[in-house]
């Protein structure tokens, strides 16, 4: 498997745009990580950025990865196991789409494709044209966000896509459809775990949280809060990404955890002036 994955000299990236992405910010997580640790846990997978990070950096980490978006963990297993039969049919959108691009565009969205392939090709191109790259569902689980306006979108990205499959190919890499609380199940003293859920809002119209069709409330904040502290107990290494808003900072204010705040652009705002100035706490236990 290392000699496979020494062939390929593109550094892997997330392959979708995922509100609140983490590619920005990784050189600040860095710092914050554990010098060392065990097993690698990220159960609010979305794009992976600090996943393909340590993957880069630690070749043959052993990790667990999760998400509640069975669409999303499709894909990253569809990208492991078959990316030549996904790369074809995301070539075939390309083709397609630069035919007539908005009619193309909404007939891709309207569609429910069976077979995991199209699934997942459907996923990316969506992802890859959609206005300013926005993954969000309704209250239905349907695929909602309007065309963008890009002259020559990137929908194939071929080097990256098997990057990430040569990498996720590895043995000690499991992924799972599941909730968050399942980590307990596994976890033991001395590993990893990252959180970066949808986060807490910080205003009313900051609320963004439909990543599946079942929001992230203040209750799931509290589920998840009293699931760190049962970790910490375990000795486990405990890292959480979340808003800088009261509601979280409370929630965590007890000794164990120190908060740091950090500055982060937001990368989906429609408008580009609002993108930068935000912060974002990091909580950890170490």
């Amino acid at each position: 498997m290392k000699q496979q994955y020494d062939q390929i000299l593109v550094t892997p990236k997330p392959f979708v745009k995922w509100a609140g992405g983490k590619r920005q910010l990784i050189p600040i997580i860095n710092q914050n990580l554990p010098e060392s640790f065990g097993t690698y846990y990220e159960p609010f997978l979305g794009g992976g950025a600090l996943l393909f990070h340590i993957l880069t950096d630690k070749n043959g980490q052993k990790c667990s990865i999760s998400d509640l978006n069975s669409d999303l963990v499709l894909a990253y297993t569809t990208i492991r196991d078959r990316i030549d039969s996904l790369i074809a049919s995301l070539k075939n959108h390309e083709k397609n789409y630069q035919k007539n691009s908005e009619s193309y565009y909404y007939s891709i969205r309207e569609s429910n494709p069976r077979s995991e392939i199209e699934k997942t090709s459907r996923l990316i191109f969506l992802n890859r044209t959609c206005f300013n790259g926005l993954y969000r569902v309704n209250s239905k689980g349907k695929f909602n966000v309007p065309l963008g306006k890009y002259s020559n979108p990137n929908i194939v990205n071929e080097e990256n896509l098997r990057a990430v499959s040569s990498i996720l190919q590895s043995s000690r890499i499991s992924i799972k459809c599941r909730d968050f609380e399942a980590v307990l199940r596994d976890a033991k003293k001395g590993d990893l775990i990252y959180f970066d859920p949808p986060y807490q809002p910080t205003s009313a119209t900051a609320n963004f949280t439909s990543y599946t069709n079942k929001d992230f409330t203040y209750d799931d904040l509290t589920r998840l809060a009293e699931l760190c502290l049962k970790l910490d107990s375990r000795g486990c290494n405990v890292l959480l990404s979340n808003s800088d808003s009261k509601e979280v900072a409370d929630i965590f204010a007890k000794n164990t955890w120190k908060i740091t705040r950090i500055e982060a652009n937001r990368s989906i705002n429609s408008n580009s002036k609002k993108r930068t100035g935000h912060f974002e706490l990091l909580i950890k236990n170490y």
